[in-house]
Parts: C-alpha cells; structure tokens; sequence
C-alpha cells in the first residue's frame, strides 16, 4: 500500500540523512508543492505538458490538482468533472508527472468543501429546526408545528416532539400529523418543543463545471460512502491510476449541526437521551445543565464528524493506495483528533502579524492578517503525537492584494510555517494558464498567484531552492518538542455561547483566548509545545524517563493550564502518569468539575477522590512535590513553574528573540532559526541541548561549515551571526564528527565600506510594455520608474543596472555587496559570473571571490512586481477580468479596479555599499 510506503521511506530517510555533516537527501516531499487550479476544467494534453514543466524547472515537485470555475468565452473547452474527457487528462498529468518526477495530488471534489450533482437534498448538508411554544393542560391542544420560515418548510422532516412539565417528558411525536400536533394536554403548564431536521442548501462554493450542486452531509456515513462511490465509479471504468493523495479544503460546511441519525449517536456515546431535556438544551439562559448538554453535543459533533468522514475516507483513501491530507479547521471538531485521523494534517497561514523585519515594505493595502504560532501548531501537533512524518500548509492565502505580493514578504510568513512544525508545503496556488491566454492569464482569488506569468516567478526558483533545503532538514529525525500541554477542550465547549462550535481560523482569539495565552507564555519563556487532546492522554505511556505518545514523540513533561473542565478519567491516568516517575504541572488551580450531564454526581466523586490524592494547595507560589516515581508542579507564573521541570530553555528566544523548532535525530538535534525581529544576533547562545561539534547549513546559498562551541556552566553555546530577516539550519552532534570540517565563516566588517553611488548604467533585458534597447545613464542608482519614458511607469519588467569601478587596495578576507532597498528581488553578476539571487532582506552576497584587483564590473538584474502593468491596464480599461465567480478582488472580498493604486518603486532603491569584512576567529 503507498501509504505504508510513504512512512517506511520516510523513516528510513530520517535514519540515514542524519549521519555526517552533509545537506539531507532532497526527496519529493522536500520540495514545494502547490494548489493547482484548473479553471472550469479547460485542460489540454499540449498545455498541461507545457505548465509542468515550467512548474518543475522552477522548482515545484508536487501540485495538487482542485478544479474550479472557468474562463467566460471558454465554455467550448470545458471538461465536465469526471467525465471520461477529464480522466483522460488527469491520466495525461499523472503520466506526465511520473515522468518528470512530479507528485500529483487532487482534491476529492471541486471548489469547496466536497458536494455536487450527485449529492441529493437527503444526503445534503443538515441542520435542526427548533420551535418551542407554552401550552396550559387541562385541554385539547392543536398547534401547527411546522419550521416557521417557509423556505425551510419542504425541505424539513419532523424528528420530535416533545412536551415537558414539572419534570415529566411526553415524546408527542406520533401525534404530529402533517405539521399538526393534536394532543389532549394533561394539566399544568407544558413546554411542547419540536424537532425538526431541514437542509443547509449550501452549495459548492467556485465548482468546477459538472461538480454543481449540494454540500454534502459530512456526519453522515452513508452520505459519505455515497459520495465516495463516483470516484470509485470514474476510476474504475476509466482505468485511471488513483493520485498520490486525496485533499480536503477547510470545514466551511456553514449551518450544518445536525444529520439525521444525531439522536441515535448522541444517545450511544453520551449514554442518555438528548430529546429528554430539549426544552434545557435550546434554553438561552444556558444555566449550568444547559452548558453541559451543549458540551456533550459539541463532543458528540466532534467524534461523528471524525468517525464518519475523516476516518471514513481516509480509509477509503488507503483502500486505493492513495494517502490523505486534511484541514480541520473551521470544523466543529477537536482539532488535534481530527487532525490526526488522515495522513498529513494541514494548517493555513493569512500573513505574518506579530513580527516586523527591518527593512520589510509594508504593502498600504495588506490585510488584517491571522497568522499566529498558536494557530498553525494545531496541525503540527497532532502530527507529532500521532506519528505523522509530515505537516503541510496553505501558505500565503492572503499576504496583500493581487500582484503586490512580493518574495520578501513571503519569507518571513514561511519561516513563521517552519518553526511552527510545517514541513511539507504548499502555495496556494498556481492558476493552469494555456500558453496562449493575453497576459495576465488565468487567475484565482488568492493573492500569491505562483504561476509563470508572475514576474515574481523569474526569481521564484531561489526562493523554491530555500524551502526545499529547509525541508529537507525539517522532515529529518523526530519533533523534540520540550512538552505536552493539555488542549482544555472542554471549557470552550462549556463556555463559548451558542449551538455549534466551529474552531475558525480567523476567530480562535475569541474561542480560546486563555489557552492562546498560555502558548505564548511557554514559548516566550523559551520551550516549545506540542498540544494533546484527552484521547491521546490515554494513549500516552511513561518509559526511559518521558512521556512517549501513540505516535512515539516523547516529551519531558505535561502541562496542564488552567483548565476548569477535565474527564476524572484523564485526571486519573495523569496521576498514574506521575507515579510512574513522569513530571505533570497544573498551572493556576486543578481541575475543578467533569464535564457533560451523564452519570455526573457519580464522575463528580470519582474527581473529588483524585483531587484528594493531589491535596490542596496553594497555587499563589510555585511548589514541586513528589507523587509516586513522578512529581507534581503547581503555580501560577510560567515563568516559575516552567524553571521547575528542570529542563533547559532555549536562551535564543528568552535572550535573543528569536523563532526556532528543534527536532532530534540519531546523531544529536538540528534547528532551524529566523530572526523574525527588527535587530539580528552577533554573539554567543547558550543552546537547551549540549553538543560536541555543531554545523551550520545557509538555507538561502547552500553554504555550509563548523559552528564555533564553547560550554559555559556545563552547557553549551555557539556562536550565532543573524541579521534581522535572516534564517539558519544548525546541526548539533553528540560525538566528535570524526573527520576535517571547513569552519563557518564568522564575518566582522571593517569601519569604512565603499558606496558605489556614481556611474550606474540602467538597461532592460525583459520589459512590458517595452523599454526599448535604450541604455540610461542614470549615475546613482534608482527606481525606473523616475525615468523619462512613456513606460516607465507601466512596465513589468527586468531593470539590468551595471556599474564599473576601481577596488581600492583594501585588505579583507571577503566583500559582502549590500544592495539595500531592491524593488522586488535581483539576479547578480560580478565580472560576468553568477554570483547569486536576493529576493528577501536584508539583500546580502559575499562577493569577495569574484572580485579582483583593479577594474570591476557589478550588474544587477532586478525584476519588480506585476503591480504597475495592472494599474496602466486598468487606466486603459482593458478589461482582463475574465472570470466567472469572484476572483480578483481587494482583501475586503470586493471586486476593484487598480487605476487608483500609487505606482509602486521598481529597481534599486537606495545606495549600493561594497562592505570589506574579515574571518573572525
């Protein structure tokens, strides 16, 4: 099975890279991958060759194929979804992609989430339909109980009805007929509330032609098998291959908190009936019985949508020899559990927001952007505990506008994926744009459009180069996360208003905003974390001194913040935990109550034991008592308590601010860490492991060497040089590596740097609309658009900037070339010789070894953004917007014109320094 495959290779990999001193084997999985839109299906043999093969020289090495609306114009060339014209492309790309050494993975479905023509309005998305009205006994009652609102009415079926008084409940349903109650009341004043379960209607969201129709009933496992079916179907009677993974976009299945077998699973997995007490359910006062019986459906949303969907085609998946990748978010599910049900859990990522890197442009038009540790560490976290070897994301959904997004403004959002656990990326996306289409060629909504007609694209490949060398280090070894902190689930079921809970993205500060705290704390005090859920508390061991998962990761320690809601089941293998020998800290107060309705005076005992077990104490000060092997810590400032376990916090981010992960592999730790920071670090770092010899591996150039060590107080320190925006690989070893090693280069510039500020030449070796061949002689270096050109301000282009000078008699070990404020990345040559791209700050190369006495020769070839050619088409009225749904739009969602946007600087921006530095050893 591919999947078995899949996880032996990867552990295989992870055993051999991490010997010597060398770049980890690149694998497929260690490249980039992107969302690959087919709009409308309008796909041809020809075109879909020649965009892969533009994506694989670039870089890309896996695509995901999600078909959506097309082109207006192109009805002619669409292919109807599944239909045996699109399989025979689909087989053309999956051949196609072998050949090239592409992985092809593809949406089971089109748009979002899954549906479509075949789903039917009983299979549809569900939702329930409560009424309640105030009856007095004593007579004959008839009251019409149909859905008050007449759209729902024909598509809603009566599940209940139910009359409660003075504790007693009548099950009135056998009396409804025709949406009429009629039922001789006894005395007394009766609540009569009625059930019914009616349709969301929600459709597809940008369908693909021939994928039309309803969202499917994600809780519903026949409605799922149903689904599934057709791909079966295709499949087989077309004899296409199955793709290398099968992806399921973000839960946006709005409305739907019902399906219609709910009462039948609530009543088996919460061990009472929940049409006893709908009068208390549906009560907005929501007393304390209220919030509970809302918690026991929240939790039984959560395990029907993983038992039936999730869990179900994921199988299905398998069964095919195909894997699964997942977002969970959006879902009214536990995250971690429904992240760990497939194979590869992934987050999403809206943009970097609580960073800034000196020197990054701030786009006027960037949105409000959600991306935050606390966030993307959901899916990686499951992946962890599960054992999963790779987290993906959706990166760069939303950085600014459409043809503003720049590579500098990528890297930093990337480096916030990669120390968050990502490890398998993927842009979203990369729009199919026949090679005939007028520029700017096909387009989804999705701001970062990596495609071929970007301008970005032509220094794209470094920029791919970055990731897959990071990757390839990141999917290495094991996560060795520091702790495990308990994912207090319950208190949000219990206390976030409403019916359905659904974990948006964009809306976790307002569900979780106690728990976002504590993460930030922890990790600002220098540790990192992995979340558990309650499910794999139970599943998790004590051996060799950690706690060790399902999934295998050990830990040194489990957190429990203060959570007020916890099953007296975890409580008591948590206690069995610590007198096996392992470390639990409660942060702020034990547990105070068991969640849910049933059984609860005899679970509330079962807690008031444990708890007695634990003693009370004071959580005002920080304490640490032994319990068993094991030992308690109690407090309520993580900076105490953390000091406690008695384990070493990463000073780099305690001292120095930095962002880092670490992962473990047989031969010590390796990191990867980025200044995501106004200021860099030139210094010592005391690091949380110790380590006989380190390296350290320059993701942005391929550079490597032998980190300087020293210990200090029994633990060790390198010597780190980052500058603010910069990133770095380090690899730490526990014995001597055994063999000569180049040292890293630690450079110290010299007090005076030349300023090549005269005699710059500006030419344009690629322009649109064009340049010409004209040579301007613009001496100091500047943007293009100041030139007096009639296109100067409307072109997308590649500026060739050159400029010959005199190197002094300096002497220096190596000359670092800072170009500055480059708009928006450069190619550079040095006496006709590549010497490297920059696409990000801080706009660095050392250039020393290209360089010789005399006279020399600098160009540099700088391409800006797309953004002032969509102004002028705009200003001309040239109407490029040639899409059938919302497409390119503003971060408000709102279809505009670009004709008011400033012009945006292109080229070089400010002096160009020639700096002389020095080994320092």
């Amino acid at each position: 099975m591919r999947k078995k495959k899949l996880l032996l290779f990867s552990l295989l990999f992870a055993a051999s890279a991490s010997y010597a001193q060398q770049w980890p084997t690149v694998t497929p999985e260690s490249y980039p991958g992107s969302r690959w839109w087919w709009m409308g299906s309008a796909v041809d043999a020809r075109n879909l060759t020649y965009n892969l093969e533009k994506y694989v020289q670039a870089g890309l090495k896996s695509l995901e194929i999600t078909p959506i609306y097309g082109v207006q114009g192109n009805e002619k060339n669409e292919l109807s979804y599944l239909s045996p014209e699109w399989l025979d492309m689909l087989r053309h790309t999956l051949a196609e992609g072998q050949r090239l050494g592409m992985e092809i993975d593809m949406n089971t479905g089109t748009g979002w989430p899954f549906g479509g023509p075949e789903v039917t309005i009983e299979d549809a998305a569900t939702k329930a339909l409560f009424a309640s009205t105030q009856v007095e006994g004593g007579q004959t009652v008839t009251l019409d109980v149909r859905p008050t609102s007449e759209k729902d009415r024909p598509y809603a079926t009566l599940s209940r009805c139910m009359a409660y008084a003075d504790g007693k409940v009548v099950d009135l349903t056998s009396k409804v007929k025709d949406g009429t109650l009629t039922w001789k009341a006894p005395a007394g004043a009766w609540q009569i509330v009625t059930l019914y379960i009616g349709k969301t209607r929600q459709k597809v969201k940008r369908a693909a032609p021939g994928a039309e129709g309803y969202v499917m009933d994600h809780l519903n496992p026949g409605a799922v098998k149903r689904y599934l079916s057709k791909f079966d179907k295709a499949f087989q009677s077309s004899g296409t291959a199955y793709p290398h993974t099968f992806f399921n976009d973000s839960y946006e299945v709005y409305g739907a908190d019902w399906t219609p077998s709910f009462l039948t699973e609530f009543a088996r997995r919460r061990g009472y009936r929940l049409e006893d007490h709908f009068h208390e359910f549906i009560d907005e006062k929501r007393d304390d019985t209220t919030c509970r019986l809302v918690s026991d459906y929240r939790e039984t949303m959560s395990e029907i949508l993983i038992d039936n969907f999730t869990k179900q085609w994921t199988a299905w998946a398998h069964k095919h020899g195909s894997i699964t990748r997942n977002q969970a978010h959006g879902s009214p599910a536990n995250l971690i559990d429904t992240y760990a049900s497939v194979d590869i859990p992934e987050c999403e990522g809206f943009g970097l927001s609580d960073f800034h890197i000196q020197g990054l442009r701030k786009d006027p038009l960037t949105r409000k952007n959600d991306s935050d540790l606390s966030m993307l560490k959901y899916a990686s976290s499951a992946a962890h505990i599960a054992g999963k070897p790779y987290t993906s994301s959706e990166t760069f959904t939303w950085l600014t506008d459409h043809f503003r997004v720049s590579l500098s403004q990528c890297k930093p959002d990337m480096d916030l994926m990669f120390v968050s656990g990502v490890n398998h990326m993927f842009f979203h996306g990369t729009p199919y744009s026949p090679q005939e289409a007028a520029w700017p060629g096909w387009l989804f909504y999705a701001s970062i459009n990596m495609s071929p007609t970007n301008s970005i694209w032509r220094d794209a490949p470094a920029f791919f180069d970055y990731i897959t060398r990071c990757q390839s280090f990141l999917q290495m070894g094991q996560p060795d996360s520091d702790f495990l902190l308990y994912l207090p689930v319950y208190d949000m079921w219990q206390e976030q208003p409403g019916r359905m809970l659904t974990f948006d993205i964009h809306k976790m500060a307002e569900k979780a905003p106690r728990f976002i705290e504590t993460v930030h704390s922890i990790v600002n005090n220098g540790y990192d974390v992995d979340y558990i859920s309650d499910a794999f508390i139970l599943s998790t061991r004590y051996a060799d001194g950690h706690l060790v998962t399902q999934g295998g990761a050990k830990y040194k320690a489990l957190i429990v913040p203060a959570a007020n809601l916890m099953p007296d089941r975890v409580l008591a293998h948590l206690i069995s935990l610590a007198k096996q020998g392992a470390t639990i800290l409660f942060n702020g107060h034990f547990p105070k109550d068991v969640p849910g309705l049933h059984k609860l005076d005899t679970r509330r005992a079962a807690l008031r034991k444990l708890l007695a077990e634990l003693g009370e104490k004071d959580f005002s000060r920080t304490q640490t008592y032994a319990l068993g092997k094991g030992k308690i810590i109690i407090g309520s400032d993580y900076s105490s308590t953390l000091s406690q376990i008695g384990v070493a916090p990463e000073e780099m981010k305690t001292r120095e601010g930095l962002q880092y992960i670490r992962r473990s592999n047989d031969k010590g730790h390796h990191y990867f860490i980025s200044s995501l920071q106004d200021k860099g670090v030139d210094g010592w770092v005391t690091l949380g492991v110790n380590a006989r010899q380190a390296m350290f591996f320059n993701p942005m150039t391929g550079q490597k060497g032998e980190a300087a060590l020293r210990t200090e107080n029994g633990r060790t320190q390198v010597r780190l040089q980052l500058r603010s925006g910069e990133s770095i690989l380090l690899q730490t070893f526990d014995e001597a590596i055994g063999e000569p090693v180049e040292a890293w280069k630690y450079l110290k510039e010299q007090s005076l740097s030349l300023n090549l500020e005269h005699g710059w030449k500006l030419s344009f070796p690629e322009s649109l609309p064009s340049m010409g061949t004209e040579t301007f002689d613009i001496d100091t270096p500047r943007s293009w658009t100041t030139l007096e050109h009639p296109n100067a301000q409307k072109t997308m282009a590649t500026g060739l900037y050159s400029n010959t000078f005199e190197l002094p008699a300096v002497v220096a070990d190596d000359w670092v070339l800072d170009l500055g404020d480059v708009r928006e990345s450069a190619r550079v040559r040095v006496n006709g010789q590549e010497a490297g791209t920059v696409w990000a700050v801080p706009y660095r190369l050392n250039i020393g070894h290209l360089l010789k006495p005399g006279q020399n020769v600098i160009e540099v070839e700088v391409t800006n953004l797309p953004t002032n050619r969509i102004i002028d088409l705009d200003r001309q009225g040239v109407e490029w917007r040639i899409f059938k749904d919302t497409n390119i739009v503003s971060p408000s969602y709102q279809k505009n014109k670009y004709n008011d946007w400033d012009i945006m600087p292109s080229g070089l921006n400010s002096m160009v320094r020639l700096i002389p530095v020095n080994y320092d050893k």
